[in-house]
Formats: C-alpha cells, sequence, structure tokens
C-alpha cells in the first residue's frame, strides 16, 4: 500500500505542534518543523532553533539563518528554496540569560522520532550536517565537526556532508585561507558540486 507522502507529512507536522515530550515545550513560542521543499534532493540540518526562529516559526531566519542563505546561494549557487532546512530539536532550547545553547541528550531523544520520521519522508539523497549536534547525532559524540568537516561520508543509504554551523562563521570572521569561512566557501561549492551530478543521474 503506497503512502501519501502529502497527508503523512502534514500529520507528522500537527503532531510536532502539540508535543509535549520534554520541558522545551513550556518555554517555546512557536515549534519549528522545518521549510523547503519535501521533494528535495538536499536536507540541511542544525541543531536547534534560536530566538528569532522561536518568534517566526521557522528555520535559520535569524543572522547565522541570513549567512546561511547567502553560502548557498553566493557560494554555491544553491537557492535556498531548493532544499529543505530543519533541526534535530524542533524547540528553542533557551539557556539561562535568555541565550542560545545546545540541545541535551533527553530533548534530542524526545524529537528524535520527529526527525527520523522527516529523512523517512524526505528521503534525500544528501544531509548535510551543520554543527557537532548533527553530526554527533549520525556519527557519534565523539565526533568533531573541526575534523569531519568536507568530508563525504556514506550512512544509513544517504551521503552526509558535514559543515561549520554558519552561527560559527559569525564568531570568526577572518576569511585567511583555511579559516573556517574559507573552508565553508569551497565546502559549499563541492555540494553544489555533488548536487549537479546527482541531477544529471
Amino acid at each position: 500500500m503506497s503512502i501519501d507522502i502529502n497527508s503523512a507529512w502534514n500529520e507528522l507536522k500537527q503532531k510536532v505542534s502539540n508535543c509535549r515530550k520534554c520541558g522545551l515545550c513550556n518555554t517555546r513560542k512557536n515549534t519549528v518543523f522545518g521549510e523547503g521543499p519535501i521533494n528535495c534532493k538536499c536536507v540541511i540540518i542544525g541543531e536547534g532553533p534560536g530566538a528569532d526562529e522561536d518568534e517566526q516559526g521557522k528555520p535559520f531566519v535569524g543572522k547565522a539563518g541570513q549567512l546561511l542563505t547567502n553560502i548557498l546561494q553566493n557560494g554555491g549557487g544553491i537557492p535556498r528554496h531548493t532544499v529543505y532546512i530543519m533541526n534535530v530539536v524542533k524547540c528553542h532550547p533557551l539557556g539561562d540569560t535568555s541565550t542560545n545553547r545546545p540541545p541535551n541528550q533527553d530533548e534530542i531523544e524526545a524529537c528524535k522520532e520527529y526527525l527520523e520520521a522527516q529523512l523517512a519522508l524526505l528521503h534525500p539523497e544528501i544531509v548535510v550536517t551543520m554543527g557537532n549536534t548533527p553530526t554527533q547525532y549520525f556519527f557519534g559524540k565523539d565526533s568533531r565537526i573541526t575534523q569531519m568537516r568536507g568530508q563525504w561520508l556514506n550512512k544509513r543509504g544517504i551521503i552526509f556532508f558535514p559543515m561549520f554551523h554558519p552561527s560559527y562563521l559569525l564568531r570568526n570572521l577572518s576569511n585567511a585561507e583555511n579559516s573556517p569561512r574559507y573552508l565553508t566557501w569551497r565546502d559549499v561549492q563541492a555540494l553544489s558540486h555533488k548536487l549537479r551530478e546527482i541531477e544529471k543521474n
């Protein structure tokens, strides 16, 4: 029996919006399910929504999101609307001083079923993990983005491609050779090349 992707997708989205599986539901303004086409080749996964995302209910809309859009479009010629963008957790992990923080393991576990269901429905060929949190989710807690970025890794029948998170680039402004920004520019060009290869096949 074939599954109605759109119905399953909308049902999952509703389930996320009503979720109360961890403490993040008590401080969120909006859940942030994700954004982009369901029939895309590439999914980008960050760690969790920030304050701007919590306010708008959309992923990567703050300064880091604006930088991501710029990296994709101007660095790789990849229009943002052609990829699906989401996070490991769907609610804003609020720090003690109203700042962002990485989600903890319990929060990641609570959101795991949603992330896995999204990936099963999206069925992407490439998954870009941005930063340590999503990279460690798929490759183990000892994984480090500084060691794994820019590598093509095959797992679950998917090609994974770790990259620096845009928020890390906002804290590292140098464009010098081998700086995080320089390496990200190279990485997004490699991503663009791989996407073109896939589209030809």
